[in-house]
């Protein structure tokens, strides 16, 4: 037969296929979030999150090294306090020995200027409540103040060393409050990954076990509600205007259409974030034998790249970096 569109050309050998890529997948665009928890001499293992664990300072430090080595872009950490730690302000997240910055710290002095050193600016971990910010005398999450404590936190996390602060509490004018407050304090280096669009998802479950969170209720009055995408376009907008340095969706599988939407009007970089139930659902079934596991892997990484992610928090990232070099 002749005149007929042939594709498979160039995908007849893998050297073929190599070439002609539209999407790439290197270890410097992928960040790994870690967990710091207070108390521990020794890492303690994430049941509903195998592979993945709360560290001790010693072995963050030990885990951060492996993960500059492998080229990983940069680390998102998160900190654990004890349980007597939290309060109804979460306190503990502003205080310069408090767990979360006391990370941050080691993070820098461990791995210096060689990777990207990303703090979670939330009060989430730290409160007896688990919310996200502080609450009213009737139990709703009070906004204008919680930004106030926001700034309190981004502070200590720029004098403790964070490159970037990764606003994810989705408090209306969190980014241009932080904003303000580093600027004037004379941070103006330390820049914002804004959680632009952050969807109150299902697929949280075991991060909140690797945060130890005490969340009573849910987040739906702040987080995204899932059948929503327009919003997503306005909160990105707001976060432009007030300075975010990058943007970013999450969760990314779920949310393939809003991260491409995102990254078609966004004129900073973007990130998705993989969350923990994606690692949860992908581990469990390759455990299982049902699915190939480094195979679906790299094709859900893949996937958020081709999705328009320059940047993929991944709980697998520096297993994928060894893969990809």
């Amino acid at each position: 037969m002749t005149g007929m569109d042939r594709p498979r050309r160039l995908r007849r050998t893998p050297a073929l296929r190599r070439l002609v890529a539209e999407t790439t997948l290197q270890p410097r665009q992928l960040v790994l979030p870690m967990f710091v928890a207070d108390g521990l001499s020794e890492p303690r293992e994430i049941s509903s999150m195998p592979g993945v664990q709360q560290h001790s300072m010693d072995s963050l430090r030990k885990a951060a090294a492996e993960a500059v080595a492998a080229g990983v872009g940069g680390l998102m950490l998160f900190g654990v306090p004890r349980p007597e730690d939290k309060d109804a302000e979460g306190s503990q997240a502003a205080e310069p020995r408090g767990i979360l910055n006391r990370g941050l710290r080691a993070l820098r002095e461990e791995v210096g200027g060689d990777t990207v050193v990303m703090a979670d600016t939330c009060l989430d971990e730290f409160t007896d409540h688990g919310h996200c910010g502080v609450l009213t005398a009737d139990g709703a999450v009070d906004n204008d103040e919680t930004l106030r404590r926001y700034v309190q936190m981004s502070l200590a996390q720029a004098e403790a060393g964070a490159d970037l602060l990764g606003t994810s509490g989705m408090m209306d004018g969190q980014v241009g409050a932080i904003r303000a407050g580093l600027d004037e304090a004379g941070y103006i280096d330390t820049g914002i990954l804004a959680y632009a669009a952050k969807y109150a998802s299902a697929f949280y479950g075991p991060f909140r076990e690797a945060v130890g969170s005490s969340l009573q209720g849910d987040r739906r009055t702040y987080q995204q509600d899932p059948a929503n995408r327009r919003e997503s376009l306005r909160e990105l907008e707001l976060d432009l205007g007030e300075g975010a340095d990058i943007v970013m969706v999450k969760p990314a599988m779920s949310y393939l259409d809003i991260l491409r939407e995102v990254a078609d009007r966004s004129t900073v970089p973007v990130a998705a974030y993989q969350i923990s139930g994606e690692y949860a659902m992908i581990t469990a079934a390759a455990e299982r034998g049902w699915i190939d596991r480094r195979g679906s892997i790299l094709e859900s990484l893949l996937g958020i790249r081709r999705a328009g992610a320059d940047i993929v928090l991944t709980y697998w990232a520096v297993e994928a970096a060894h893969w990809l070099s």
